[in-house]
């Protein structure tokens, strides 16, 4: 059961709080306050340029095969710099934004542009779609409250079946092994992967946020899954892409240590031995994540603000650094080796950059 709508108020109210604040107190003194304006200004740019991707159904970035997440990463990246659904400059867009969303959900709950026509009954469906799944679900988790009306009803709706999609996907690995309380693609054989689990855990962890009926024992099965892919901490990272085995990356160790951070697990080894991998391999205009580098510094960055203190001190200013300088003039950032567009590479540009405004509930420390 969702909510009731005196709990969603509040939860606006907290919300709107937030966006009007600097960034938290703690997390501010990463930058001064000259360089805090530039990386507003880059923000800004990046959404207007975002706004432009947007076509008439809404949706946000034109690679079908990365829908609705793209879209869903877009509005993301609005609201964590305070704009909101329904006001102000960017309000109609992001509720057409979110309806595009609600469109692409198949009648047995799964979110999936590409795969919706055919998602009838069985969970089937292409690599992509596990993960335009979570991440659109982590969105509506995350816009729940925020909008009104019919449109909250429909946005509650979609996450309850959006649930049962993600429980069911776990449940595929319930049997006793490496791969227990992971998720994967919607195909069989199924196991589980880091990069996969992760999103459908914050999808998880937001729907609980946002009062959704989420065992307190699905989540848990998750993060013991995310913490048996920490390897020995080596020169590549502290965290690999599978519990059975594979080499640690940047992405794969920031997807880890957020998984367990965000989960309540700060002080869990594999977090600080991650935080400290981090501050041996900062980030600067020549030095970038090799792959897909804006995947990657998300959940970097992420996980730093989420440990604050030396973590976060020692690991931002280069972080922003660099991507202001990567940014281009009309305000996006190249999608460089990643294969979902430009505003799927400026929407986590935009998620790197912002982490200290404490909007998004997900993210809050």
């Amino acid at each position: 059961m969702a909510m009731g709508s005196s709990s969603r108020v509040f939860a606006v109210s907290l919300w709107l709080c937030a966006a009007a604040a600097s960034p938290g107190q703690e997390l501010d003194s990463a930058l001064g306050e000259n360089e805090w304006k530039a990386v507003e200004a880059s923000v800004d740019r990046a959404l207007a340029y975002l706004i432009t991707q947007q076509n008439g159904r809404g949706m946000i970035g034109g690679v079908p095969a990365g829908q609705p997440a793209v879209t869903s990463l877009g509005v993301m990246a609005f609201l964590s710099r305070g704009h909101q659904p329904g006001a102000g400059a960017y309000g109609e867009r992001l509720e057409r934004a979110t309806d595009f969303v609600l469109s692409c959900q198949g009648e047995n709950g799964l979110l999936s542009y590409a795969d919706v026509a055919k998602a009838k009954g069985k969970i089937v469906g292409s690599q992509p779609a596990t993960y335009n799944h979570a991440i659109a679900g982590l969105m509506l988790g995350e816009i729940y409250g925020m909008v009104q009306g019919e449109r909250s009803v429909r946005v509650k709706e979609a996450i309850g079946k959006a649930l049962e999609v993600t429980f069911e996907l776990q449940d595929r690995n319930a049997a006793a092994g490496a791969d227990r309380g992971g998720m994967r693609y919607t195909t069989s054989p199924m196991g589980s992967d880091l990069s996969v689990t992760a999103w459908h855990l914050m999808f998880l962890r937001s729907a609980k946020n946002a009062g959704f009926d989420v065992p307190k024992k699905r989540i848990e099965l998750a993060m013991d899954y995310v913490a048996r892919c920490a390897t020995p901490v080596g020169a590549s990272g502290v965290f690999g892409y599978q519990a059975r085995g594979g080499g640690a990356s940047v992405a794969m160790t920031g997807a880890g240590a957020l998984s367990l951070a965000l989960g309540g697990r700060h002080g869990d080894e594999r977090v600080i031995d991650s935080g400290e991998w981090m501050l041996r391999n900062p980030v600067s205009r020549t030095r970038m994540p090799r792959g897909r580098p804006y995947y990657s510094l998300y959940y970097c960055s992420q996980t730093m603000a989420q440990l604050g203190g030396k973590y976060w001190a020692g690991y931002f200013p280069g972080l922003s650094d660099a991507l202001l300088h990567l940014q281009q003039a009309d305000g996006k950032w190249l999608q460089g080796s990643d294969r979902y567009g430009n505003a799927y590479s400026t929407a986590l540009a935009v998620l790197a950059l912002t982490p200290a405004y404490q909007i998004l509930p997900i993210y809050q420390r």
